[in-house]
């Protein structure tokens, strides 16, 4: 009997056939977004909180390694994507100046007087200041307590995190046809779903929006750890239940189709300061960061080979992230899949090649810097180039990554600010995480299905927030959500169940926090299909 449906998604029979995306196609940048683009200043993302600057910046990357005539004057790219910078940057701005109003606020309110007029007084600066008010248990007991701050700090941070959903959830809505199409685009390059597990930092929070401007879809996966030290046999059965989906949905092809699953690993560095900005979970170690991801990726491609026969494997891509600049450095498999740390293209150094040239000759270099890191002897020597679809993919993230450098040369003089070079994060998610809001430092992500199992992730969360809260007399705010499948009988009351325990878990890890109010918890759960309403849950 067969069960595949009629109306699935067929493999695009250009596969390996169609030329390079981009190629062709000249970029002819629209003169009305130029100029109000170039129009921005040069300016800091707003931030009301007080940081200190690296310990030691690195003089050898005081100058700009993508646009050398930074400070004096700033560079445009031909393939920049103006439209999508401008978009991202009002999307940035919005959702981080909700956060950056609380603590100005509650400055305020530390001045009014206790008493009769205080519910009154702090409840209108709330309205007029945040866009919303606060319960009146956190206010009612001012004239016996006092300033109730902690309470309303976590009250606020977490309502900004909603109207952030909630901002993003509409943006997901509204670009369900981009997402449609990039499902295409994925298996004309060869794959049928991409797994994507970058460090917890919150400077990689922003990661596919932004970095890699990859849309969410249903077969896009995100899950972030620290270190990217993602776990194995989660991604196993992550990959079975993709594979039997195929098998016996056809979605989004059927499983003989030749196409694969894709599994990324994203590390990070810092070339400001190489030393003390670097991976948290790696001691700022470049190449243990390195050496750490790659080697996951080695260990799931060979769990799924020795577990499952037929020729079962998977593709494997490494990224590196400079989180100063936003630069990638995409490590190229060879034709076995194999990766190195030596063979990369540098974005960056793309970025400055191609400055001068116009579109089409761009695209035809950026190209031609894959191949040519394909064709590397010594260290960086593999076994040939990559097949074709893997050389369109990689070129469409290069390609997207140009648009980023540029974003934060025209934003931040081409390095984020002093206060965001290192942690700057607002709060910490943790289980399931919110999909829907991907923007850099806004959450620190611990993927936690029990706090014993992933113990190294909040506890590097809570020790960053020490310094970013703690230490200012601020509590930490723990969004806890998870998400569930409605078609599931029970499955939101056991996610809600798991919610409260990993609350209580937290708490008890950390009881001198939690005793003492510095640790601030809401707690949440949500349907699986992305953009699916936020149900925040009591906390028993």
């Amino acid at each position: 009997m067969n069960t595949k449906p009629a109306n699935r998604r067929p493999l695009s029979s250009s596969l390996g056939k169609r030329a390079p995306v981009g190629l062709g196609h000249k970029v002819q940048p629209r003169l009305d977004l130029v100029e109000s683009y170039s129009a921005q200043p040069i300016r800091p993302v707003l931030d009301s909180r007080e940081h200190e600057p690296p310990h030691h910046a690195n003089p050898r990357y005081e100058r700009h390694p993508a646009c050398s005539t930074l400070p004096q004057a700033s560079c445009r790219h031909p393939l920049t994507d103006l439209a999508a910078n401008t978009q991202l940057g009002q999307c940035e701005d919005t959702v981080k100046g909700r956060f950056d109003r609380i603590v100005p606020f509650l400055r305020t309110v530390a001045g009014i007087a206790t008493g009769v007029e205080y519910v009154t007084r702090v409840q209108e600066l709330a309205q007029s200041s945040l866009g919303h008010t606060f319960p009146e248990g956190l206010l009612s007991d001012n004239w016996i307590n006092g300033h109730n701050l902690k309470g309303l700090f976590g009250y606020a941070a977490f309502k900004a995190l909603t109207a952030a959903t909630e901002q993003f959830s509409r943006r997901i809505k509204h670009e369900q046809e981009d997402a449609d199409s990039a499902i295409g685009f994925l298996l004309d390059c060869g794959f049928h779903a991409i797994d994507i597990s970058p460090c917890a930092d919150g400077r990689l929070k922003g990661l596919l929006p932004y970095i890699l401007r990859l849309p969410m879809s249903a077969f896009t996966f995100r899950k972030a750890y620290a270190g990217a030290l993602f776990d194995i046999e989660t991604d196993v059965q992550q990959w079975q239940s993709i594979e039997l989906r195929r098998f016996r949905e056809g979605a989004p092809n059927f499983a003989d189709a030749a196409t694969r699953y894709l599994k990324i690993a994203v590390y990070h560095f810092s070339t400001s300061d190489p030393t003390h900005e670097g991976c948290a979970a790696h001691g700022s170690n470049d190449h243990a960061a390195l050496e750490a991801a790659h080697n996951r990726l080695i260990g799931l491609r060979q769990a799924v080979e020795n577990a499952f026969c037929c020729g079962a494997s998977i593709e494997t891509l490494l990224i590196g992230v400079d989180t100063d600049t936003d630069s990638i450095r995409l490590h190229i498999p060879d034709s076995e899949g194999a990766l190195n740390g030596h063979r990369f293209v540098d974005s960056a150094a793309l970025y400055a090649q191609t400055l001068g040239m116009d579109a089409e000759h761009a695209l035809l270099a950026v190209h031609e810097a894959i191949r040519n890191a394909s064709s590397r002897d010594g260290w960086a020597k593999g076994h040939g180039g990559p097949h074709e679809g893997m050389q369109r993919f990689l070129a469409t993230l290069l390609i997207n990554n140009l648009s980023q450098i540029d974003y934060v040369v025209h934003r931040c003089g081409g390095r984020y600010p002093l206060h965001d070079i290192g942690h700057a994060e607002r709060f910490i998610s943790a289980g399931d995480g919110f999909d829907e809001v991907q923007i850099r430092n806004l959450a620190y992500y611990a993927h936690l299905h029990t706090v014993e199992e992933n113990t190294a992730d909040i506890d590097v969360g809570i020790k960053i927030f020490k310094k970013l809260n703690v230490a200012r007399g601020l509590p930490i705010p723990i969004a806890i959500h998870y998400r569930y499948d409605s078609n599931v009988p029970g499955a939101r009351d056991r996610a809600v169940e798991r919610a409260r325990r990993v609350r209580t878990a937290i708490a008890d890890r950390h009881h001198e926090l939690s005793a003492a109010q510095l640790l601030q918890f809401r707690l949440s759960v949500q349907d699986r299909p992305i953009g699916s309403p936020i149900e925040e849950v009591p906390s028993a």
